[in-house]
């Protein structure tokens, strides 16, 4: 069901995207072959040689807002500067410039990585310092939209790329010492000092089993905002909880209940990513952090608990549907206590 969300929450964006696009095209939003009338003024002595030459550009209010068909107006003036090339003279505002839509626009889709908006330039040249009428032409701009989308898609799947391959040591690692823990019997021991708390929340999960050591590991990397441990003892605990399911593509209650709490769980220790980013300030969030994660905590679990009676959801229970008989050869048993 949640791949059928995505996908029609992908294919409305896609839609809205082409939508807006098709209407700046239409209206011709951007006024790509009509070039924006300012006037230069040359701080210095005019230097037809200079390759760079500092100005100063102003631009009509009343010319800007019939040209774009806007309400927004420019600044009075705004520092440039003329860079002389083989192919003519352009136009670049400073980085800095603060600029009205359309313009911003147009400066972050055809020129992203310098943030300066370029164009060509036209006008006659002056003799010594003097004011200048002239015209800037700015690269076509087409399908912003769809190009932010496919744009923001590459980023993301970079950093997608990123996490996976930083996540490969921090689970070798904690699988490798839950693997060592396991051994030794630290996991059977934690198995019973929580069974306690967590065998109402888990009431299908047989008493000594060891996935209740491992959704406790979890719970407390969670607490303690540990989230680089937290995953790979909750991928653990998956697995364990799946040897109780009697079916490969259906979650039982107890798999459910942890996807909730590993969501909402409580945070008595703020993040450590977010501990870095904010230092000792994080302590003015201290207590914000554990009031919204606490309650949302008890949501996720009376949420997990209500939906799990509801008749639909009953009928959809691997344990109930399938029955204890079906469950795969391959589980792990019940440790003695």
């Amino acid at each position: 069901m949640l791949n059928y969300i995505w996908a029609g929450l992908i294919v409305s964006s896609l839609v809205f995207a082409l939508f807006y696009d098709v209407r700046d095209l239409t209206r011709d939003t951007y006024r790509n072959d009509t070039p924006l009338p300012l006037t230069v003024a040359f701080l210095d002595v005019y230097d037809a040689e200079a390759r760079r030459t500092p100005v100063e550009v102003r631009i009509d209010p009343d010319k800007y807002g019939d040209l774009y068909a806007t309400d927004a107006r420019p600044e009075v003036t705004y520092d440039a500067t003329l860079i002389r090339t083989n192919e003519g003279t352009q136009l670049r505002f400073d980085a800095d410039a603060s600029l009205p839509e359309p313009l911003a626009t147009i400066r972050d889709v055809t020129n992203s990585r310098t943030e300066q908006l370029q164009g060509r330039i036209a006008f006659e040249e002056p003799v010594g310092a003097a004011l200048v009428e002239a015209t800037v032409a700015f690269e076509p701009v087409r399908f912003v939209k769809m190009n932010a989308m496919a744009g923001a898609a590459l980023d993301f799947a970079e950093t997608a790329a990123s996490i996976a391959l930083s996540l490969i040591g921090v689970l070798a690692l904690f699988l490798g010492l839950l693997k060592i823990a396991e051994e030794a019997g630290i996991i059977y021991a934690l198995v019973k000092l929580v069974r306690p708390i967590l065998k109402p929340l888990f009431p299908e999960v047989p008493d000594d089993h060891p996935a209740l050591g491992m959704i406790a590991l979890n719970m407390a990397a969670n607490v303690f905002g540990l989230g680089n441990a937290a995953t790979p003892f909750g991928i653990k605990a998956m697995e364990e909880l799946q040897t109780l399911n009697p079916t490969d593509d259906t979650a039982t209650n107890p798999m459910v209940m942890l996807l909730a709490i590993n969501t909402a769980s409580v945070q008595l220790v703020p993040p450590v990513l977010l501990l870095a980013l904010m230092g000792l300030q994080i302590n003015q969030l201290i207590f914000a952090i554990i009031i919204t994660t606490g309650i949302s905590l008890v949501v996720a679990i009376t949420a997990a608990k209500l939906l799990g009676r509801l008749p639909k959801s009953r009928a959809s229970d691997p344990n109930r549907s399938g029955g204890t008989e079906e469950r795969k050869n391959g589980g792990t048993e019940a440790l003695p206590s």
